[in-house]
């Protein structure tokens, strides 16, 4: 994966270069450009930077699992009718590489989370070897879960379409200024709801490794992960069940926390063990089509205030 992402950045160059060069080459049929972003949380987040000047498309349809995701032939379509191309990187996009080589041609990549030092799991190289973790040896991916990183997102997307559509930079600028203030917002808000849970009741226990970021951000502990890998497609052994279940009991964490995608079946087989109980109203990897979680900024409301009420 390492490898496609050095073949990536090396097309950067020449890709801005090509779109600067030939301003009718960087735009599809009617006149716009076209621009794709790997998932619907990340579509929105580039929507706010594009606002009406572009109009961003999602490859992965709304409800799906990046983690356990299986391209169709139409997803090389899309990649080969983009100019641009918006990626979270840490090799989040695991499925990305033979999209790129069958799609062919030249676009610019901007990778959201470029710039930004990823959370580091020692305990996990055995399983990112093995593949278990997708092959994450980046670090965690899900740095869209803390919304102050979300800023580098959102600058590094408004800097990607500025030299894609220089003519528009202005705009981007704009627009990011304004959806930059509002992450400002939201990490209020986080801060202002996490502050009703008493301290020593800011315990997550989560399915998979997702939530370390908005741990740290917002002073939560992760007392356990039932998949103790970076992806929800992972296995648990009977054994880490086992130390699951000892963790729930020793620490009493009063709930377990599940993403939409996860399977709720380990989940419920330590609460029955424990006492505990499910939530599994969390939106982690997609957005919704509607309600409760149909932005980014709703997806995080819902989240943060799922885990407040499971935690009272």
């Amino acid at each position: 994966m390492k490898k496609v992402f050095n073949t990536i950045i090396g097309m950067m160059t020449l890709a801005a270069l090509f779109l600067t060069a030939c301003g009718s080459a960087s735009t599809g049929s009617d006149g716009a450009l076209s621009v794709l972003a790997s998932t619907s949380f990340l579509t929105d987040i580039a929507q706010n930077v594009a606002g009406n000047r572009v109009q961003i498309q999602s490859l992965l349809p709304i409800g799906s699992d990046p983690h356990a995701y299986q391209p169709a032939p139409s997803d090389v379509a899309k990649i080969a009718e983009s100019k641009v191309l918006i990626l979270n990187g840490l090799e989040y996009e695991h499925f990305i590489e033979p999209l790129l080589e069958n799609a062919g041609g030249e676009r610019l990549v901007i990778e959201a989370t470029a710039g930004l030092t990823p959370l580091q799991m020692e305990e996990h190289a055995d399983e990112a070897e093995s593949g278990d973790s997708h092959g994450y040896e980046a670090g965690d991916p899900h740095m869209w879960l803390d919304p102050n990183l979300v800023i580098t997102y959102v600058e590094n997307i408004r800097d990607g379409l500025s030299e894609a559509d220089p003519e528009g930079a202005e705009v981007y600028a704009a627009n990011a200024a304004a959806y930059i203030v509002q992450l400002q917002d939201l990490d209020m808000f986080i801060k202002e709801q996490v502050e009703t849970i008493p301290v020593e009741r800011r315990l997550l226990i989560t399915n998979h490794e997702a939530m370390g970021y908005f741990a740290a951000r917002y002073g939560f502990k992760v007392v356990d992960t039932i998949l103790p890998s970076f992806s929800s497609e992972a296995s648990a052994s009977a054994q880490e069940i086992a130390a699951a279940v000892d963790a729930v009991k020793n620490s009493g964490a009063p709930a377990i926390f599940l993403g939409e995608v996860e399977n709720a079946d380990l989940a419920n087989q330590i609460a029955a063990e424990t006492g505990v109980k499910v939530v599994d109203g969390l939106y982690l990897e997609s957005l919704t089509d509607g309600g409760p979680a149909s932005t980014y900024i709703e997806m995080m409301k819902n989240n943060v205030i799922q885990i407040v009420d499971g935690l009272k």
